[in-house]
């Protein structure tokens, strides 16, 4: 029978390859370290708006033969006024990963079917107002619940959470496949440091800005990232004139730094029901990578139930939008 418990320091390893098997599935070539998986169980840094909100962090694991099969990693946070409304006195399951049963691992269901049980026990000690889920793992582009882990999104609605917020659709391109740069007779870009990253804003003859573009380089900073180099998203992408060509322009201005960058991929990021901006992504030369439902809660169907308000997810700070 599996067993569920704290995670201990010597667990760091088989976490660490249990984290990167689910991180594999959803974005290609990334993998993340023993110390990256260690700091995010401390804290967020890049998460800087609920981070700071947070007043316990638990992690569990479910162990079946003296192996790690299952873990997740649980938040509370405070109920004082300094607290986004949605999250003040709420309890979430920041992340849950699991294998799926095997005939070499036939105990894998029954193990994340326990630590579940764990997790909800412990949300009720701390008495949380109301339980949240999602599946934030310390790797860039994945967030939510995205497609490629059915056996997570299972877990979750056996044991009566609902995908309450919006789905978000993740698309990439190969650096080499975006737009070459061309000239526009009187535009000129201008590079500055943006919000999300480096931002390529272009200027018309008078003086005016057109749109800009910014790209998150940092993605694979070393301390963090073990293998993810040649990785960069789009942290925000505006237009003022529709209809011109400005985004396919600006994305053209942007490979160039990319490829001085030695970038090879780029991410970008959707919501799904905005079917025009996904279509014109794909035009220039993105296709869609997967998708990720964001915002899950425990709790009835009825969305006004007293205690139980559907929360607002916060954009994550490392660029996706």
């Amino acid at each position: 029978m599996p067993t569920v418990r704290p995670f201990h320091r010597a667990d760091r390893d088989q976490l660490t390859d249990l984290i990167n098997l689910h991180v594999a599935a959803v974005v290609p070539g990334v993998s993340v370290s023993v110390n990256t998986v260690l700091s995010s169980l401390e804290r967020q840094p890049d998460e800087f708006i609920t981070d700071p909100w947070v007043a316990e962090r638990i992690t569990l694991v479910a162990e079946s033969r003296r192996y790690v099969v299952a873990a997740a990693h649980l938040l509370r946070y405070r109920a004082d006024d300094e607290v986004g409304d949605d999250y003040r006195g709420s309890g979430e399951i920041g992340w849950f990963v699991s294998r799926p049963g095997t005939p070499l691992l036939p105990d894998a269901d029954k193990a994340a079917e326990l630590l579940m049980n764990a997790c909800l026990a412990q949300l009720a000690r701390w008495d949380v107002r109301v339980c949240l889920a999602d599946g934030a793992l310390p790797a860039p582009a994945v967030y939510g619940v995205p497609r490629p882990w059915p056996h997570i999104r299972a877990v979750y609605e056996n044991a009566g959470f609902r995908h309450t917020g919006d789905t978000e659709v993740l698309l990439i391109t190969r650096v080499d496949d975006l737009p070459e740069p061309r000239h526009r007779p009187g535009v000129r870009v201008e590079r500055t440091l943006g919000e999300c990253g480096t931002r390529l804003t272009a200027y018309g003859a008078d003086g005016e800005a057109l749109g800009h573009v910014e790209i998150d380089t940092s993605l694979a900073r070393p301390e963090r990232h073990s293998r993810a180099a040649g990785l960069a998203d789009i942290g925000d992408l505006v237009v003022v004139r529709e209809g011109e060509g400005w985004e396919e322009w600006l994305l053209g201005q942007a490979g160039e730094w990319l490829r001085w960058c030695g970038t090879d991929r780029l991410l970008a990021y959707e919501a799904s029901n905005d079917q025009e901006a996904i279509n014109r992504l794909i035009g220039i030369g993105f296709r869609e990578l997967t998708r990720t439902d964001r915002g899950w809660r425990h709790g009835p169907d009825d969305d006004t139930a007293p205690g139980n308000p559907a929360p607002t997810v916060p954009a994550p700070a490392d660029g996706r939008r």
